[in-house]
């Protein structure tokens, strides 16, 4: 019983060899994927000149805390920025998915863009579609273990490249690079880029589809984006059926007419679009949530159909509304309210950069003792004060109080102005001085003023506090 449980629950991987195809959604997938490579693959290459970390336009410092992103650093406590950016992605997906489907998928998608290169890779090495079936059912002889071993050989070094690539945005990537294969680097360096390697070897090159299928939660819950103004990939059924089926050509059905006349459709049962799909479905049987709308079926049966000097369309984006002869809705409930939410996060994320402070000053006092009394009779109350520069200059401070008159301010070490090195923080220890007070309150409120006076134009920090007396 359990071994008929297993044979109904369980089908092993059938091994899906996509054919290759020309057209203008090829096309525009090779231009996306040549402008993410060369983004990715370039970008820890690129120099940005800095005072105080490595000359890296992206360049992410976990031992020094800091983040750069060409001439914006960001700093740990800027994590709100992050979670802007993750809401900002969400808020686009949403959108993008409820004009377009799967676009992201077909498109943008990691996976969809590592897999397109080992599919190539694969190509290269083995020739087309029927030349790697014949390869795949073959035994192992010298032939198929000289191609197979190129190819996985290949798969490895691109997978090698793409998980040092990665690691190269969290150091200095020249120094780095030498560092990584004379062994000097850190541990970190060479567990990240062997986990990618791994990682990236088996999801584009050995699982693929499976990933899509099986692993992507996105298919599942994509249903809850669509509605039928959604632009799908979609075949007319109503135009490739016909009365009476779809037939391959033959010579009482070569010509379209002679198929109309007798209640056949268009569809001439070429297979063309199930062979091209990265995925291994049949567009004909409808949206499938393995569909990741890449619509290298619609320039398959395009080509079939110029061919024949047929129009174009019987596979196609298009919608449910439009299936049904009603315009398709851009401008809607659902994509105004997406549309809103996304540029109110832009919105916010752009403010809340442009407006960041350059500096941050905060002032404690020290409560164990809460004062002191000093052999001439003065009152000492003492302060730490932390000083943060957020920018990547030298920039000198003056620390003064206010409000409290007659009060002495020494700073442990330093005279009344402290000077930090490009984002530097530091703690200095404030001493504050009264004489002997007379009868009245024991608690003075006053305010330091922490004042950049070199290196930056902003305005001065005013941190309130209380000197107790006796």
């Amino acid at each position: 019983m359990s071994e008929l449980a297993e044979q109904t629950l369980y089908q092993k991987r059938i091994p899906i060899y996509p054919r290759s195809v020309k057209g203008r959604f090829r096309n525009l997938k090779y231009g996306i994927l040549v402008l993410a490579y060369g983004v990715y693959f370039l970008l820890p290459w690129v120099r940005w000149e800095r005072a105080n970390a490595p000359d890296q336009a992206v360049l992410f410092d976990l031992p020094g805390r800091h983040f750069y992103i060409f001439g914006l650093s960001a700093e740990p406590q800027d994590i709100i920025w992050l979670g802007g950016l993750l809401v900002i992605a969400a808020m686009l997906l949403f959108f993008v998915t409820g004009i377009a489907g799967r676009v992201f998928c077909g498109y943008f998608c990691f996976q969809t863009l590592w897999t397109d290169v080992f599919i190539l890779i694969e190509r290269w090495i083995q020739g087309e579609r029927p030349a790697r079936i014949r390869l795949g059912k073959s035994p192992w002889n010298r032939d198929k273990l000289v191609k197979m071993t190129a190819t996985y050989g290949l798969w490895l070094l691109t997978a090698f490249w793409t998980g040092l690539t990665f690691t190269l945005y969290w150091g200095d990537a020249p120094a780095l690079i030498g560092q990584f294969f004379s062994g000097d680097a850190p541990f970190a360096a060479y567990a990240t880029t062997l986990f990618l390697t791994g990682t990236t070897f088996v999801m584009a090159g050995l699982a693929r589809e499976q990933v899509c299928t099986y692993m992507c939660p996105y298919a599942r819950f994509q249903s809850a984006m669509f509605d039928k103004d959604t632009l799908i990939v979609a075949y007319d059924a109503t135009r490739g059926e016909g009365q009476n089926g779809r037939r391959k050509l033959s010579k009482e059905l070569k010509s379209r007419e002679d198929r109309h006349a007798q209640g056949i459709g268009d569809c001439i049962e070429c297979g063309y679009c199930v062979q091209v799909c990265p995925t291994g479905i049949d567009i004909r049987n409808g949206l499938q949530l393995q569909c990741i709308s890449c619509a290298l079926c619609v320039d398959a049966c395009d080509a079939i159909m110029d061919q024949l000097h047929w129009p174009r369309g019987l596979v196609k984006y298009t919608s449910d509304t439009a299936k049904a002869g009603q315009p398709t809705r851009i401008i809607k409930p659902k994509t105004i309210g997406y549309g809103v939410v996304l540029c109110a996060a832009i919105a916010a994320l752009t403010w809340s950069i442009m407006t960041s402070a350059s500096y941050t000053a905060t002032v404690e006092q020290i409560r164990q003792p809460l004062f002191v009394t000093l052999s001439d009779g003065r009152i000492q109350n003492t302060y730490e004060i932390k000083l943060n520069n957020k920018v990547t200059k030298k920039v000198t401070f003056k620390v003064e109080v206010d409000k409290l008159p007659s009060a002495e301010l020494h700073l442990e070490g330093l005279k009344d102005r402290v000077t930090l090195n490009p984002q530097q923080r530091l703690r200095v220890l404030a001493r504050v001085r009264m004489p002997p007070p007379g009868i009245g309150e024991n608690q003075h409120h006053y305010e330091f003023v922490i004042t950049p006076i070199e290196g930056i134009d902003a305005p001065p920090v005013r941190e309130p506090t209380v000197f107790y007396t006796p």
